[in-house]
């Protein structure tokens, strides 16, 4: 009878009996198992004679890897470029911008030397006046050819001339602030440092070259004259110039011709002609090139006919068809008083009339 690890069949021939009994005197405890280093080797290995029993491992190596290098080197550099970008930053900070400076205005009435010439077609008035050549609308203020400047880039000049042509196009052609009914079209073009100065303008109006409407904007009033035509005829110049490495500027030189009737007329009602020549004058700094708004720091503006003797500081009262400028010249100034204002007034010359 075999033993309990023995075959069926007994033990093989050739087999020694007993084969288990010389290992069972060696014991391994529990250490040696732990310490034992198990080493799997390769094909090449197993079939080279001379190769090594064991492979030793590579010695651990101290310090950082290659990986941990590159890493530390890359973030080493981003908050270097950080750094530098923060004390070179293109943009000034809201506490570095100089200070906005309120408009400058000047509103000159021109008064007809005699009778307001008309006709029943405003395109006929047209054709026989000066801006007979003029562009109808936002056609007559293209933008110029532009180029970059020392600090700053074409992308910002262009920026700075299309700000200023929105701001004309709205104050001059847009009918519902030409008819005095809107002032927020203009309003919202504004850098917010001249909010409170064009607020109180309207609110408030004064002749003191700094708070009258018709210096911000054209817009007649309306109890007395409508647009007889809403193609208003323009011409005139854009020019963009660097004043400074924080400064862009912009001159504006537009003549504007509006034909109007009295307010409540029929369509048989003769129309005339109103001439408006304004010299604007805007500067930009990056913050308003960036929020598309404008700094508008010199209106000179020069329009008629009017009347002399008529206030033109809050609207624009023109003298229609068949009119005449009433008698009197403008009010008074006296060199005495500190706080007074010179009253100006000028003569429309009959070459600008249409020949009618």
């Amino acid at each position: 009878m075999g033993g309990p690890g023995d075959p069926p069949e007994g033990t093989p021939e050739g087999a020694g009996a007993g084969g288990e009994d010389e290992y069972r005197s060696v014991v391994f405890d529990e250490s040696f198992v732990r310490a034992a280093r198990l080493q799997e080797f390769s094909a090449q290995e197993r079939m080279a004679d001379h190769a090594p029993a064991v492979r030793r491992r590579p010695p651990l190596r101290r310090g950082l890897s290659r990986q941990a290098l590159i890493l530390v080197l890359l973030i080493a550099v981003a908050f270097g470029t950080a750094i530098y970008m923060g004390v070179r930053h293109p943009y000034q900070t809201p506490s570095a911008r100089q200070p906005v400076e309120p408009l400058r205005m000047t509103v000159i009435p021109l008064s007809p030397q005699g009778k307001v010439p008309g006709a029943a077609d405003p395109e006929y008035l047209y054709a026989h006046s000066p801006a007979a050549q003029f562009r109808v609308g936002a056609e007559g203020i293209p933008l110029p050819a532009s180029r970059r400047t020392a600090h700053f880039s074409d992308s910002q000049v262009v920026a700075a001339l299309t700000t200023a042509k929105d701001y004309i196009v709205r104050s001059a052609l847009d009918p519902e602030v030409v008819a005095g009914q809107d002032v927020r079209a203009v309003r919202v073009m504004l850098d917010s440092g001249q909010l409170d100065q064009f607020d109180q303008s309207f609110e408030h109006p004064v002749a003191d070259g700094r708070h009258q409407p018709t210096g911000w904007l054209v817009r007649f009033d309306q109890t007395r004259a409508r647009l007889a035509d809403a193609r208003i005829r323009v011409q005139g110049t854009l020019r963009a110039a660097e004043t400074d490495s924080a400064t862009l500027e912009v001159t504006a030189d537009h003549t504007f011709v509006y034909a109007l009737k009295p307010t409540g007329s029929g369509a048989t009602a003769q129309a005339s002609l109103f001439t408006v020549r304004r010299e604007l004058h805007f500067r930009f700094d990056r913050d308003d090139l960036r929020l598309r708004q404008a700094q508008l720091v010199v209106s000179y503006v020069q329009a008629g006919p009017l009347s002399c003797a008529e206030d033109s500081t809050n609207h624009l009262h023109p003298l229609l068809a068949g009119q005449t400028a009433r008698a009197g010249g403008p009010a008074g100034t006296d060199p005495y008083a500190t706080s007074g204002f010179t009253a100006l007034c000028g003569s429309l010359a009959a070459g600008a009339q249409p020949a009618v």
